[in-house]
């Protein structure tokens, strides 16, 4: 039993270690690089295009690229899914902190940041399901938008509250 009980823990410890940390630890850390997430996010988006592109200019046989278009497919909802964690796990759940609403200023602030980045979850939901270019666009434009809400209009780190 406590052979079983230590093997039990042995893996469970590295499965917590070896997880998926693209959206970063809950520790919390402390380790925060926002510039490396909103690089991952434009390269993700980069990704989600690309795939678009192919699944529609492989569609034109799609008997012959099958394949291809399924792997393409599968490319497109994994950067997708990338997207959206970073977005909740790093952003809202750990570095977009709630304030008071009495804080006016700070509150539209926080609002922006958090109305951003569900809208930027939704265009990365309907960029899933189509490759409609519109959604690529408008999940870039909001990322742009998103970034300088979170930085500030100064160029300052408002994330780091």
């Amino acid at each position: 039993m406590k052979r079983t009980l230590s093997a039990v823990i042995c893996l469970a410890t590295i499965a917590g270690v070896c997880g998926n940390a693209g959206a970063h630890c809950q520790i919390p850390c402390g380790i925060y690089d926002d510039d490396v997430r909103f690089t991952l996010l434009s390269e993700n988006i980069a990704t989600i295009e690309k795939s678009m592109r192919l699944i529609t200019e492989l569609s034109a046989e799609a008997g012959e690229n099958a394949n291809q278009i399924v792997r393409w497919t599968i490319n497109k909802e994994n950067h997708a899914d990338a997207f959206a964690e970073i977005i909740t796990k790093y952003f809202l759940q750990q570095r977009i902190k709630p304030v008071a609403k009495d804080d006016k200023e700070a509150y539209a602030a926080y609002t922006e940041k958090v109305v951003l980045c569900h809208q930027m979850l939704v265009a990365t939901m309907k960029a899933k399901q189509t490759t409609d270019q519109e959604h690529v666009d408008k999940l870039r434009a909001l990322l742009a938008e998103f970034e300088e809400a979170y930085h500030g209009k100064d160029g300052g780190d408002s994330g780091s509250q």
